[in-house]
């Protein structure tokens, strides 16, 4: 414990700095982990129940099981749905404009990983100036000859470019990561969305 203390007054003022991005990326890699599961955005037995009901000609039976399922898949499928009557190429545009809104939505927060992943090796590479700013201020006072003397401007330095790497490589990872799951998540339930229309059209389209 007291070296852990012992490197925190080491890294000087950065080091809070960098912590306390830390945790708000594991915060938000935590957040998007729960929100990002397949059942809360594309219930499993959701779309072929909508299917079978459209098949069946239970169409509003179909939109009100819709609007029961507050997820991304069930709204877009209920623009689909909506729609139905109008050209393909219209129902395919307002559908890709409703994803569109569901991506805004399940992208929260990661812009700020993404920020966080660019400023911590900033903010590492700041702590490194000031570290060996103390460092040669440190050899001014007492000359090159006491190694103890510089110790401390350069453990600054180096703990804070260390640490600075730690949090942004895990940051940037996740957020490709989650970036990559919205992005195919969204394709994926456009497509079932334009699927209910064609059934509802008899599979022709227009």
């Amino acid at each position: 414990m007291q070296e852990l203390l012992q490197l925190f007054k080491l890294g000087g003022f950065v080091l809070p700095l960098l912590i306390l991005l830390a945790v708000i990326a594991l915060a938000i890699i935590g957040n998007r982990f729960w929100v990002l599961r397949k059942a809360r955005i594309a219930p499993k037995d959701l779309a072929p129940r909508v299917t079978d009901l459209v098949e069946s000609g239970k169409v509003q039976q179909a939109v009100k099981l819709l609007y029961e399922n507050d997820t991304p898949l069930a709204r877009l499928m209920l623009v689909a749905l909506q729609q139905a009557g109008q050209s393909r190429d219209a129902i395919k545009e307002t559908v890709e404009e409703s994803g569109r809104q569901e991506v805004a939505h399940l992208d929260r927060f990661l812009n700020f990983l993404g920020s966080i992943a660019g400023v911590s090796p900033l903010l590492g590479l700041l702590g490194t100036v000031f570290g060996i700013m103390h460092a040669f201020a440190a050899i001014g006072m007492v000359g090159a000859g006491d190694p103890k003397a510089l110790a401390s401007g350069i453990a600054e330095a180096l703990i804070t470019t260390a640490s600075g790497l730690i949090v942004a490589i895990p940051s940037l990872m996740f957020y490709r990561y989650f970036k990559g799951q919205v992005d195919g998540m969204v394709l994926a339930i456009e497509k079932e969305a334009l699927k209910v229309v064609n059934t509802l059209s008899g599979g022709t389209g227009r």
